[in-house]
Order: structure tokens, then sequence, then C-alpha cells
């Protein structure tokens, strides 16, 4: 932690944890969780719930207390298991929110300390900077040329300059005040310049917070998928609604009991409506979220997850994501651009007595001058590192000058100045770097001696160093050109550096290859260093694109280019912006990343926007819909992987809901046909809603990826989720343990009613088993679904069986049931029928299998 001066010391941890305590967090009301009892009268209102507790209130009318104490009974284990897995949801939801909350940089005991936004409190001092989101509300007291965008209170998206001014007791921001004030509010985002604030308000009491705004809640607009599944549910439920109506007249009509009848309705309604559904796109997404976390990716967004898997082009920055950030200085030139001195500093540092050439002190002292005084970039981070080491015992370093002016880095002119006075000399020094290109112009250097220059920067690019210029310049007076190309530079040279690639990532990339993801890196680097970086990440082979060339495409040219792009190079972040609205006209499912302020149209205009979690800006992550905590390619790449993984698991489960209730409908629905016993009483169903719960959402959840989810295309999003031919695989399914089931019946023909009911439930929950076992890999694979690597499935399977198998065989419970204990021989065949059922089912998948396979084949 750095020093601060005596005057700016902030508050102590003692004044800072009393007012904290005070005032509460700096959070604002919207991102609270809902209550326990505000869950569970939501939950009520679901139509299974009420389904339940009607049927049982009806057993009570009906004067059968024994099964309406029973359903009840069920009806309450029910609703603790589904409320179990919503908690889940929330924890794991509440907890990505503490993950990835906003930081803020205070001065506390006169140290700068890094602290979460909410624990931000009124009367402390904020360092604030380029991309960073204000924090609270306050009193701007010192600022180095800093401006606000406030659009998010005023609708301006013009920033404002904000001016320091001294404190007082009364200075409370009253409104958003536009230009040269020292007024700032939570979050707005500095996009220019840095200061420090003091904090007048914090939370509800802050702008935002009287508003009624909320930037930390989670988004709740449907999914696609929550759409197609809405739909589907919507049919279902209008199918059920006439089927239910025409048993209750049916039975009503022909026996005169309406109650009973209407109790039969009620329980087909139950085994048809799939209720599990909203459970599991609740579930999914929420726990998949959490995994991502555990793999370094934080979910802002939680309907990114529906998209991760679908990723057809992956875009990239360099620096940081396929390089560790770990920058150093390893080649100097200066002299002459015929024949330029050349410092290979591995070289010098290999030396017995390493010392810096006078040559060469004039080109790093004006980089380090032209970089920022408390550098955080990496590169600026390395001059500053190589002065001290070899420019520390010279005059360079040490010299009373006083920073006047800046001239930041802009897409227009790839390169920075800064303005120096030296005490006691009317003359100004200007120090500038930048791109080589940028400043050659600066300096109106000659087109011969660019060709010249040119072939160095090119050796040392071809050697993968980002080659960056430096130039110094004099200026007397204080008028300021509007440009920094105004001044008379004078070219010094250049500074080449090297950042290792990370050794994880050239097997990251050759994952998205095999995954038919295509990679393209953007960059602000020299192309040919581009290139070469592309070359050893493995990146395939493609052609190289620049800025400039971007400027001079027209949009559907610019389309037509990208189609065989792999690397673009001299990047400004405006123009990441038209590089994904040309992807996506072409098609392509875009994620891009990006740390910078200006990244964030880019990050909002990509369908997977994914912000650096270390060095990215608030702005950058507000922008985003993943943030990745150590800006690791991999780390991306890993997240398709398990966005794919749970797209697939989700894609299994609702297969299986919809083949499972197949048969639960059927034994509902035939007996009413045929006027038999009722063999499915509502009861029986809450019973096998207990194992139907956990088995569509924690079994499938858990299921680990198959083995080629990283070789198979991307899905196609315009495609239905859950298609005809899928419904119509689920619907063979169910039909077949329907058929087991039947058989189940005939074969107990000579049994009590009681047994019968077992004899067949036995039946239906050992192929419920078996449809899990069948729904766990694709056909093709059916061996991977015996594997033993999701424990949470097999004690699924074996807990329904037990369930079962206590309720049939214990005493009391069994006659609360219906139920009478089997002898083994009817046992035995129940189970047969059950496995039996297994072969069915996997004949039809491998039928569906190959007709597809046929299918795609055709020309």
């Amino acid at each position: 932690m750095n020093q601060t001066t005596p005057e700016l010391s902030g508050l102590t941890r003692q004044q800072a944890q009393a007012r904290l305590l005070r005032d509460g967090p700096n959070e604002l009301q919207a991102a609270q969780r809902r209550s326990t009892w505000q869950r569970l009268i939501a939950m009520l209102r679901e139509p299974m719930f009420a389904l339940l507790v009607l049927a049982a209130s009806l057993y009570m009318l009906l004067g059968d207390l024994s099964e309406g104490i029973t359903l009840f009974v069920f009806v309450n284990a029910v609703i603790g298991l589904t409320f179990y897995q919503e908690g889940k949801s929330e924890a794991a939801i509440e907890a990505l929110r503490q993950l990835s909350q906003p930081f803020a940089h205070v001065i506390r005991d006169g140290q700068i300390c890094k602290i979460a936004s909410r624990e931000v409190v009124v009367g402390d001092l904020l360092q604030v900077s380029e991309g960073n989101r204000m924090a609270a509300d306050g009193w701007l007291i010192q600022s180095d040329q800093m401006q606000v965008d406030e659009s998010m209170l005023t609708g301006e998206s013009v920033p404002v300059n904000k001016v320091a001014a001294p404190f007082h007791a009364d200075a409370t921001p009253a409104g958003p005040s536009g230009d040269d004030q020292p007024t700032v509010f939570a979050g707005t985002f500095v996009v220019r310049g840095q200061g420090l604030v003091r904090v007048t308000a914090t939370g509800m009491r802050g702008q935002v917070g009287q508003i009624g705004a909320s930037l930390n809640q989670i988004e709740d607009q449907k999914t696609p998928l929550q759409q197609q599944t809405a739909r589907l549910v919507k049919v279902l439920a209008f199918i059920t609604f006439a089927l239910c109506v025409s048993m209750v007249l049916t039975l009503g009509l022909r026996n005169g009991a309406w109650l009973p009848a209407l109790v039969s309705g009620i329980a087909l309604a139950m085994a048809i409506l799939p209720e599990e559904y909203p459970v599991v796109l609740a579930v999914f997404p929420a726990l998949g979220a959490r995994r991502l976390a555990q793999e370094g990716v934080l979910t802002r967004r939680i309907n990114a997850i529906e998209t991760l898997g679908a990723i057809t082009v992956l875009c990239t920055d360099k620096t940081g994501t396929l390089t560790e950030n770990r920058m150093q200085v390893s080649a100097l030139a200066v002299g002459p651009a015929a024949q330029p001195l050349v410092l290979n500093l591995v070289d010098l540092s290999a030396a017995s007595d390493p010392t810096l050439p006078e040559a060469f002190h004039g080109l790093l002292e004006h980089a380090i001058l032209a970089s920022a005084p408390e550098p955080f970039d990496p590169m600026e981070t390395a001059f500053h590192q190589l002065g001290q080491r070899f420019l520390a015992t010279t005059e360079h370093l040490h010299r009373d000058w006083t920073l006047v002016q800046t001239y930041a880095l802009s897409p227009a002119l790839r390169a920075m100045s800064h303005v120096w006075k030296a005490q006691g000399n009317k003359l100004h020094t200007v120090s500038a770097k930048g791109a080589p290109e940028a400043v050659m112009s600066m300096c109106h250097m000659p087109a011969e001696l660019q060709a010249q220059w040119a072939q160095a920067i090119d050796a040392m690019a071809s050697q993968g160093l980002r080659v960056l210029a430096v130039a110094q310049g004099r200026f007397e007076g204080n008028d300021w050109p509007d440009s920094e190309h105004d001044f008379d530079f004078e070219w010094l040279g250049l500074i080449g550096l090297s950042d290792p690639l990370r050794p994880e990532i050239p097997q990251a990339v050759a994952d998205c290859h095999s995954a038919s993801i295509r990679v393209i890196m953007i960059t602000g680097d020299y192309p040919t260093t581009a290139r070469m970086i592309a070359q050893q990440a493995g990146l395939t082979q493609g052609d190289t694109l620049t800025g400039d060339a971007i400027d001079a495409l027209s949009d559907e040219a610019l389309c037509q280019t990208m189609q065989t792009v792999s690397v673009c190079a001299r990047i400004s972040p405006h123009q990441k912006l038209r590089i994904v609205q040309a992807l996506k006209r072409n098609g392509e499912i875009v994620a891009m990343t990006g740390d910078g302020v200006n990244d964030a149209p880019a990050l909002r205009a990509a369908h997977v926007g994914i912000a650096m979690g270390a060095r990215g800006t608030d702005v950058a992550r507000e922008a985003a819909a993943l943030v990745l905590v150590d800006d690791n390619f991999a780390s991306i790449v890993k997240g398709i992987r398990l966005g794919r993984r749970i797209f697939g698991n989700l894609q299994k489960s609702m297969a299986y809901i919809f083949a499972i209730h197949i048969p639960i409908a059927c034994l509902a629905l035939v007996p009413m046909l045929f006027a038999l016993p009722p063999l499915l009483l509502p009861l029986h169903i809450a019973l096998l809603e207990l194992i139907i719960d956990p088995s569509c959402s924690l079994a499938f959840e858990n299921e680990p990826a198959e083995h080629d989810v990283m070789r198979r295309p991307p899905r196609d999003t315009l495609a239905p989720f859950f298609g005809t031919r899928a419904i119509l695989e689920s619907l063979g399914q169910g039909l077949c343990v329907a058929v087991a089931i039947g058989l189940s019946y005939w074969a107990a023909q000579d049994l009590p009613t009681p047994q019968v009911r077992a004899m067949v439930l036995v039946t239906l929950v050992v192929s419920n088993a078996m449809l899990i076992l069948a729904n766990r890999a694709q056909a093709s694979r059916f061996l991977q679904s015996l594997r033993v690597d999701n424990r949470v499935a097999l004690g699924v399977m074996a807990g329904a069986v037990v369930l079962l198998l206590v309720g049939i065989y214990t005493p009391g419970l069994s006659s609360a049931l219906g139920f009478a204990p089997l002898p083994l021989m009817p046992l035995g065949k129940a189970t047969l029928l059950g496995v039996v059922s297994l072969g069915a089912v996997m004949a039809l998948r491998f039928a569906f299998s190959w007709a597809n396979a046929r299918a795609h084949a055709r020309p």
C-alpha cells in the first residue's frame, strides 16, 4: 500500500467501522434477497402445489381422514424439496453478487487500501481514475483533468468536466450539476483523468438511491429457452384441462359421485402437467453460474449461460489474456535510421557488471517521463523499473520537474505526451511515446527515414516484441496547442517489450478449434508482433487486418473481409464495435473480451461480453455478461466447455421430464377409459414428485460433460430447444415405460387391488431409474451411462427404489398409501419388467439416432 500526505490521511478504521454500523452498508435495497415467506408464498401459487392442496382438502371433505393427512404429509415433503432447490439457486446467485461486487480505493489511516464498495462510508476519501465507477456521492477535492459520464442520471451522453474545490460542511451534492463542478455521484463513470473524492452520501441517501435505481439487480427477463418452454407448457396445460374436464364429466355422469370424479380429474392434471420445467430452468443456470465461478468466470447476467455453449467466434485481446501481462523491456534502439544501434537487454543482464550505455539514457528517461508518475499500466511499470535499475545514480531521475500538461492516447493519434516544467527554466520539456507510426508523424519524419526505421521495427516485432517509439520536444509559454501533433518533436528511438505467452494457451486454442470455434486476436500491437504471438498461440492461419484498413472499408466490405481474418492489429477500441457488428451480420455468435472504458460498446454489442476482472475497468465489467477473475484466455475456454455441459444436461433433464410424465398420465387416464379401479391417486403422484424432482434437477445437473463436448460444432441458436424430433423421442420413451407398466398390470390380475397398485408402482419406479440411465449419454455411447462418475444420479435412483419399498413394506404406512406388501415373485416380476423397459428405450434411442445421422448425411 502507498503512503499518503498527513493532511489527507482519511478516516481511521475505527471511525469507518462506527459509521458503517450507524449508516448501514453502501448498497441499494433493490438488491436484497426475497424473504423466506415471500419465497414460500410464490411457491404455493404454482399450479402443482395448488392441485396437491386441493386434492388433500377434497379427501377431508369426503371423510377420508387417513388419505387426506397422508397427502398433506407428501405435500409438505414436495414443497420442502422444491424450497431447498430454490434456496440453492438463490444462494448461488447471491454468492455471485458478492463475488462480482465493485471495489473502491479509499484512504484509511493514511494508507490506500482496496475495499468492497458496500463498505464505503460518509467521510471516506476515494481515489478514482479512468474506468472507475463512483462508489458513492461526494465532493472532488483533488483533480487531474477528470471527466465523468453522468448519462445514467442526466441522459446526456457527453462526459462532463469536474473541477476540484475546497470541501466544507454543507457541501452536499443536490443533483447532477454538469460541467466544471466538484460534485460527483454514485454509479457514474470516470472516463478520463483521476481525482480524490470526499464521500458525502452512501446507499439509499445518494442520488441513485433517491430515485430508486439499482445497478446490482440481476436481470429477470425471459430467455429464448424460457419462452420456448413456456409455450410448450401452455400447450400441455390446454390439453390437460380438456382431458381433466372430460374425465370429471365422464366419471360424474357414470357414477353420480362428483367429488371422487373431481379427485380423479386432479390426479390426471398432476400426472400430465410437467411442473418440473420451471424448477430446472431456475436451478441449472444458477448452479451453473456457481460452477463457472469455481473456474474463475463470474456471471453477471445469468442469461449468458444459455448462449455460452453456442459461441462460434471468440474475439480475444492479447496482452494479459493470451500473454502473462508481465511486461519487461527486452530491446532498445537508437541512432541513425540506416544503421540503428540496437541493445539486447537479455545480453546486458548476462554481463558481469551491467551498465546501460549513455546513448540509451535519453531514450529511457523520456519513456519514463511520458508515463504516469505512479504507473499502473504494466508497460509503464517496466519503464520505471528499468529506470530504477540503470538511471538511479544519474541526474535523469532526480530533476526538479513539475507535470503541467498531458495529452492522452486517442484513436486519432496513438501516442501520449507529458509536458514538464523545470524550476527556473522558461522552456518546457515534452516527452512522447506511442505507436511508431504515430510518433514518426509527430516528428514529421521524411518517408525515406520512416522506411528505414520500419525495417528495425519489423526486426524487433518478428521476435514477438511490442514496439513503442519515444520522442522529445521543447515548448515555450503556456498557450498549449490543441493536439500534441503540433509540438516540435525530435525522434529518440524504439523500445521493444516482451510479454511471454501463457503456457496453457496453445491447448486452449486447440480446444476452441476442435469445437469449431474460430478465435480472432484483436490487439493494438504492431501487425508483425501480433502475427508472431498468434503463431505461438496456435491460431488458425488467416488474414491480418489493421485498424486503418477497417476505417477504409464499408460495412459490407468489412463483413466479407472478416470471414478470413484471424488477427486484427493496430485496433482502437471504437473499431472493436465494428468488428463485432460485422461478425454478427455474418451470422456468428460472438464473444468479445475487453477491459477499457471504450471497450464497453463492443462488450455490450457482443452476444457474450467478457470483461477482465484483474485489470478491467468498472465500465467494462458493467457492460459485460461475464467477468474473468484471472484475465486468462484458458478460463474462457473452460467456461465454454462448462456452458456446453450445462446446456446438454438441461436438454437431458427436459427430455426425461417429458418422458416420465407419459406413463404417469397413462396410469391416471387408462383406468377411467375402461371403467377400472383407479391405480394412481393424488397422494401417489405426490410420492412420485419426491422421486422426479431430484431426478430431473440434482441428478442431471451433476452429470459430467460428455467426452466429446468440445469436439462438436456449436449448437444452432435458431433451432428449437425441444423440437419435434425431441418430443417424439421422449414420447416414445414414455410409451415404452407405459407398455412395461401395462405388462406388470396384466401380470398382477390375480392379486388384490392394493398389491396391483404396489406392483405397478414398483415397475414405474424401476423404469424411472432406467430412463435416467438411458438419457445420461448419447445413444451411441450407452456404456457411459453405466459409469459411476455421477454419484448423485446413482443415489437418486437407489433412493427412489428404497423410498417405495419402505412405503410398501412398512406396516401402517403401506395401508395409508393404498398399498399391500408384495410377495417375492410379484416383486421380482415388477422389477424385471422395469429393467427390461431399458432395452426398449435404448432400441428407440438407437433408431432415432440412426435416422438423425441419415438425415444429416443426406446431401
